[in-house]
């Protein structure tokens, strides 16, 4: 139900056990939308979404049973099994027992040592149970608290975190610019027909050292699938633990320089067989830019190494631990017995220690220990990059991008089921103006559940990976660390609800893995976000994002309303002109994301969109000329001016306070085309779009810097200064 005036749920909704229950279990009920409409969750979609957590509403009797276990589990659980404690202030835990327990309490601190404080149970004045004090003293990390309460015992995970994250003395000094780019679409000569991390350390470097760059923020590096036909979509990985290996080049590792002329050969054979797709402005053909690639690696593989760089190797497995091996028996699993999609049983039949699964690495234990290879020398080029960025002067380096999950039948979902979400549930997001008719990503959810049991310990491993090879890490759908839009099978992205999670615990990961390396945390708040997230964001210290055709005056959601001035933008944030879900900005100049949204049937009424559009862009000429940044003349023939009018919107990002600014390599060599289009998958060619021009001629990797329309936006982001400024 959807009431533009009705703010909150009425007292007879509220004294519903449905509601009651869905509430107790983490759900919101209600919500409010982009447009600010208040909406009410159905009964159909609470049911399914409390079914995929376990918990039965299926009959007012399962109803008020599931109450009941609820109500059993909360005075059984001595203590809380996470715990979010701030450093430098103490923390206080509530013993759930009676006043008179004989308690006592002990830390052990992360690195396996003994917190030597003493931990007092203390009477708690406003409860009738004890508390512990957990000191101020505490250092930052993950440690765990023991308690026994007579004959009771427990323990809890304790997510010791700085109440905010600091800016780094580089980005507090003055505010930092960087690029944004799609790393698989610039290619080289040594290219596979797709981008790779040799390709990215040189866009680095020439970034820092040509155009002064600070950081680059490209695309998610997960893991994919082992075989072809490849997902196109970073944001659809197999594991967020892993690295996609897809984008390795095999000329740079340091065996291939030692191999055989006969080995060597066929790894440059299978390299001319695609290297003519480099220079194709088209589609890119990831499939058989894999089917060359692997083969090669391989080969290399095979080859051998050195001892020393063998012991490099078991350090890294032995370092990576059990969940390399998982990913490398999913890996295996799908190489022998096919992919885990259609009728294929294996995935659902099997599990890990399964006998089949070990027999299976028994038998190909050369195809297991190169899964395992992959991912080894994956992280070398990715580390490398870096490390190039570093040493050539930015100030960050690589921002990496974490995707809001991954593909329910990849090696996340089937080495671990027990950490997702049951019942085929996935994530996306209500109706908004990216999506008339909303999103489903197909992504099966964190179970909040399993997070709190088991103290975060897969996120900690998953953002701690992530802080390794990254000076910042920008979480996609920030508002998923708050709550999550859960479809259920079978009801269509209108008809979710959304479920709520413990932001302090993630927020809290996140600060100390930024602070140990001295990084940075970005959200993408962009869409149906609630004020009280950005404010929460903001007191932690994750910058939020901005976006100039978003930045409308009050963040109004009505297209034409008026643009903000630049220096209204929030100092702590992200800013740029684009996002990867918009055209480039001489495309959205040119009304390509109504055409295309269009011709894909994704609008309800197409000539509003284009009335919008319209009405979108007549306020942000008019932002531009009110300021300055342009002249009325060239407001009034937009095509003729298409570049002058991409660097006056840079010009005015320059302008504003926020702590980083980014442009976009597609800005900067004027291309036109949409890198994705929400809400589609095979209908457009997403996440294939190649870096070209303005006429689709493809700019490849080492001439990118050397353009002279890259080197003028360049230019404007280092001085700040438009021509017509």
């Amino acid at each position: 139900m959807t009431n533009a005036t009705q703010r909150e749920e009425s007292a007879e909704r509220l004294a519903r056990p449905l509601i009651q229950l869905a509430k107790a279990s983490g759900l919101s009920t209600s919500f409010f939308d982009q447009l600010g409409t208040y909406t009410e969750i159905s009964d159909e979609a609470l049911v399914a979404v409390l079914a995929a957590l376990g918990i039965d509403a299926s009959s007012d009797e399962a109803i008020a049973h599931s109450l009941e276990l609820h109500d059993r589990h909360q005075r059984a659980q001595l203590i809380p099994p996470t715990i979010v404690a701030t450093v430098g202030k103490t923390t206080t835990v509530e013993i759930n027992c009676n006043a008179d327990c004989d308690i006592t309490a002990s830390i052990t601190l992360e690195d396996g040592g003994t917190f030597e404080e003493d931990l007092d149970a203390l009477p708690d004045l406003d409860s009738a149970h004890p508390t512990i004090a957990l000191p101020g003293s505490l250092p930052m990390g993950y440690h765990t608290l023991h308690v026994t309460a007579d004959e009771r015992t427990a323990e809890a995970t304790i997510i010791n975190a700085p109440a905010h994250i600091e800016v780094p003395a580089a980005v507090a000094e003055h505010h930092r610019w960087g690029w944004m780019t799609q790393m698989y679409s610039v290619r080289s000569h040594e290219s596979w027909g797709v981008g790779d991390y040799g390709d990215l350390k040189r866009l680095l470097a020439d970034a820092a050292t040509k155009s002064g760059a600070d950081f680059m923020l490209i695309n998610p590096i997960h893991a994919c699938a082992p075989l072809s036909p490849l997902e196109p979509s970073p944001y659809l990985p197999e594991s967020r633990r892993f690295l996609n290996v897809t984008y390795i080049r095999p000329q740079d590792i340091p065996e291939y320089a030692d191999l055989n002329a006969e080995a060597r050969a066929k790894v440059d054979a299978l390299h001319d067989c695609v290297a003519a797709n480099n220079e194709d402005a088209g589609p890119m053909d990831i499939n058989a830019a894999w089917d060359a690639k692997r083969p090669a690696l391989r080969i290399i593989f095979d080859a051998g190494r050195s001892p020393e760089r063998e012991a490099q190797f078991e350090d890294f497995k032995k370092n990576a631990g059990p969940d390399l091996d998982s990913f490398a028996a999913w890996s295996l699993c799908f190489e022998v017995w096919g992919a885990p999609w259609g009728d294929n049983p294996w995935f659902k039949e099997t599990t890990v220690s399964s006998e089949a699964v070990q027999q299976l690495i028994a038998e190909h234990r050369d195809l297991f220990e190169f899964n395992r290879w992959l991912q080894w020398i994956a992280t070398e080029q990715v580390n490398d990059a870096q490390q190039t960025a570093l040493d050539s002067g930015m100030a960050l380096g690589m921002i990496q991008d974490m995707a809001v999950g991954v593909h329910g039948l990849g090696a996340d979902a089937w080495a671990n089921p027990e950490r997702f979400a049951a019942g085929g549930v996935t994530v996306g997001c209500p109706p908004d103006f990216y999506n008339q008719q909303g999103q489903d990503w197909g992504q099966p959810p964190f179970n909040p559940n399993y997070l709190e049991a088991t103290g975060y310990q897969v996120y900690r491993e998953m953002v701690h990976f992530m802080y390794e090879h990254a000076g910042a890490v920008r979480i996609d759908h920030v508002l998923g660390l708050f709550r999550l839009w859960w479809i259920p099978q079978g009801l269509g992205a209108r008809n979710g609800a959304y479920v709520n999670y413990n932001y302090e615990a993630m927020l809290g990961v996140l600060a100390i893995e930024a602070t140990r390396v001295g990084g940075m945390v970005i959200g993408e708040d962009l869409g149906t976000v609630p004020d009280y997230v950005r404010q929460v964001l903001g007191e932690h210290g994750v910058l939020g994002t901005e976006v100039e055709w978003f930045a409308r005056v009050d963040y109004s959601p009505n297209a034409g309303d008026p643009y903000m001035p630049p220096s209204d933008y929030r100092r702590q944030a992200f800013a740029s002109v684009t996002t990867h879900d918009l055209p480039p900005t001489a495309g959205y100049l040119n009304y390509e994301h109504v055409e295309l949204r269009k011709k894909l049937h994704l609008l309800d009424d197409p000539e509003s969109f284009r009335k919008s559009a319209e009405a979108e862009q007549h306020a942000m000429l008019d932002r531009l000329v009110e300021s300055g940044y342009i002249t009325p003349d060239v407001a009034a023939d937009v095509p003729a001016h298409e570049q002058q009018i991409v660097e006056a919107m840079h010009a005015m990002l320059c302008d504003t306070p926020s702590l980083l600014l980014q442009a976009a390599l597609v800005d900067g060599v004027g291309e036109h085309r949409s890198q994705n289009q929400p809400g589609t998958s095979s209908e457009y060619s997403n996440w294939r779009v190649p870096l070209a021009d303005a006429n689709q001629h493809v700019i490849l990797t080492p001439d990118v810097f050397d353009s002279p329309r890259v080197q003028s936006l360049s230019k404007i982001m280092r001085d700040g200064t438009a021509t017509n400024k």
